[in-house]
C-alpha cells in the first residue's frame, strides 16, 4: 500500500504481511504476559529463533547455489535443551519464529 503526502509517499509492507505482523505481536504480548520476570525475553527468543543463514553456497556460470538453514532457531532449541528452566512461553516464541524462519526459506528458494 502506497500512501502520497505532498511529493513524499508513505509505503507499508502488502496487506497479509501486516495482518501476519499484527497476529504474532499479540501472540508474543499474550505470552509475555505469562513469565513472572524478564517479559522482554519472549520477544528475544523469537527475534533470535527467526534469524536464518547460509551455511554452503556455490557460484557457477549461470547463477548462485545458497543452502540456507534456521540457525538462529537451532541456537535456540540447544540453549533450552540444555537450560534447566523451560518455560512454555518462551518455548512457544521459539517456534513461532522458527515458523517466520521456514516462511523466509520458502520465499528464498
Amino acid at each position: 500500500m502506497e500512501f502520497k503526502v505532498g511529493d513524499a509517499a508513505i509505503v507499508l509492507p502488502s496487506l497479509h504481511v501486516t495482518i501476519i505482523a499484527i497476529i504474532i505481536t499479540i501472540f508474543l504480548v499474550r505470552w509475555s504476559k505469562q513469565l513472572e520476570t524478564g517479559r522482554f525475553k519472549v520477544f528475544f527468543y523469537f527475534l533470535l529463533s527467526a534469524y536464518i543463514a547460509p551455511i554452503y553456497s556455490r557460484s557457477t556460470e549461470e547463477d548462485v547455489f545458497e543452502l540456507w538453514i534456521p540457525l538462529g532457531f537451532i541456537v535456540i532449541f540447544f540453549y533450552m535443551f540444555l537450560s534447566k528452566t523451560k518455560h512454555p512461553s518462551k518455548i512457544k516464541a521459539s517456534i513461532l519464529g522458527l515458523c517466520i524462519a521456514l516462511y523466509q526459506l520458502v520465499i528464498i528458494y
